[in-house]
């Protein structure tokens, strides 16, 4: 089979019947081998017979969720090729020859894009039009290498073996921009074509709820792209605590009536231990998700990791440790120059702020070596293949031991007694073959 259209469905007696009949007769009329396939999040308005009358085939997913839906709809469809839709009759079914065509030239993957296939009026809320859907797609192309201009848009196609392997894991509406990252990231080829947008035929609200679902697709795509969460934040911030503090260190500064001092420099202190928190926490994400999958390795900091080893790490986060304590010494010093007394802040800061920062990075540093030496060791899993190989070879060792003490007719043990014993029987249809029933386990 070529197509499968696999459309969500929780209560969507009023329009599921509409969208089934307009994707068979799409299908019927350019000669696509196809079904449409129905993936039921539990509802209860008879959405599930309507749609079985109209030509579908219906599945139950329990895991509640549009996300949900749709992963349990994909692993049941037959097609060697997917298109997901709602079934609220908002999206042009009897307009699925783009997105085939694209997939079988080579397409992994085929976004449609409402903004230039028109949408129509009260198709899409003002709020959704001009804000969110905008913003979060140009946040997407900002963050991920993609050239997607509507992340979103909820009719897409897409190779089904293609779309499995990435192991899609979100629930919710977040799905739709988990698809599109993922996809990217793993270096599939992403396509758009032009689709059009109507006014569902519902009376009922729609599932989606703006600010919720909005907050959910943001916080996605800023935790899948530590560079932007982690990173570049982290670095901005250590970069202006660094010009800052070393500019302090030696006097205040003045910038025409306005003056900073010391107060200015824990200030310079604070930016310098938090952005280098975060850029740290930048490379545990990209380390931990390259080892567990979520996000492919990166190549640069596969080979950062693999410069800095913890005994470099351990070395550098030593010496800032020796500049630190020196430091605090030479301000234990300044304070017997003042006979343990009271002492000048402006003065006695400009030595210990900086010494207690380095002091701090130093651990950050140890303390991160080891935690990136933690996140990269490799685990061993076995395969099915290691079992299968290790059975047949405790089982030519059983073969070998039973030939050994087999010495034929003239012993009193022949070859197929042998065998049999070997298969987990003793010839008399007894189960005393011990080593062959565990190897048999295994």
């Amino acid at each position: 089979m070529e197509l499968t259209v696999v459309m969500p469905c929780l209560n969507e007696a009023e329009t599921v019947e509409t969208c089934v009949r307009k994707a068979l007769a799409c299908m019927r009329e350019h000669g696509i081998d196809g079904e449409v396939l129905i993936a039921d999040n539990g509802s209860t308005d008879g959405s599930q017979q309507l749609a079985r009358e109209a030509g579908a085939r219906v599945v139950h997913i329990d895991a509640k969720g549009y996300g949900n839906a749709l992963m349990g709809g994909i692993r049941a469809a037959r097609g060697k090729y997917v298109i997901m839709g709602d079934a609220d009759d908002s999206y042009d079914f009897t307009g699925l020859l783009p997105f085939v065509e694209q997939l079988r030239d080579g397409a992994d993957l085929v976004m449609g894009n409402r903004f230039k296939g028109g949408i129509a009026p009260g198709a899409m809320p003002p709020l959704h039009r001009y804000l969110g859907n905008p913003v979060l797609s140009f946040i997407g192309r900002l963050f991920f290498p993609s050239a997607i201009g509507d992340f979103h848009c909820g009719l897409r196609g897409f190779r089904r073996d293609s779309i499995l392997k990435l192991g899609l894991q979100t629930g919710g509406m977040e799905f739709a921009s988990e698809m599109v990252v993922r996809s990217t990231l793993s270096g599939l080829d992403v396509r758009e074509v032009p689709t059009t947008l109507s006014p569902d035929g519902r009376t009922r609200p729609p599932h989606l709820r703006s600010w919720r679902d909005g907050w959910r697709h943001l916080r996605f795509l800023m935790l899948y792209s530590p560079r932007w969460l982690f990173l570049i934040p982290g670095m901005i911030l250590m970069t202006i605590g660094l010009v800052a503090g070393a500019a302090l260190t030696f006097g205040p500064v003045y910038i025409g009536k306005l003056a900073f001092d010391v107060d200015t420099l824990v200030g310079a202190s604070a930016m310098v231990v938090i952005g280098f928190q975060a850029v740290l926490f930048a490379l545990f994400t990209k380390v931990y998700a390259a080892e567990e999958g979520f996000l492919p390795e990166d190549r640069r900091v596969r080979k950062l990791v693999d410069i800095v080893t913890l005994e470099k790490g351990l070395i550098v986060g030593g010496l800032l440790a020796v500049c630190g304590l020196g430091g605090l010494v030479a301000s234990l010093v300044h304070w017997q120059t003042r006979s343990f007394g009271p002492l000048i802040p402006s003065e006695s800061l400009r030595l210990v702020v900086p010494s207690a920062t380095a002091l701090i990075v130093s651990f950050q540093t140890i303390f991160a070596a080891l935690f990136i030496s933690i996140l990269g060791i490799r685990r061993t899993k076995e395969t099915s293949i290691d079992v299968a190989a290790s059975a047949a070879e405790e089982a030519a060792e059983a073969v070998t031991r039973e030939d050994a003490t087999g010495v034929g007719v003239d012993g009193g043990v022949d070859e197929s007694t042998a065998m049999e014993k070997v298969a987990g029987g003793d010839g008399n249809g007894s189960d005393s073959g011990t080593g062959s029933r565990e190897s048999t386990k295994a």
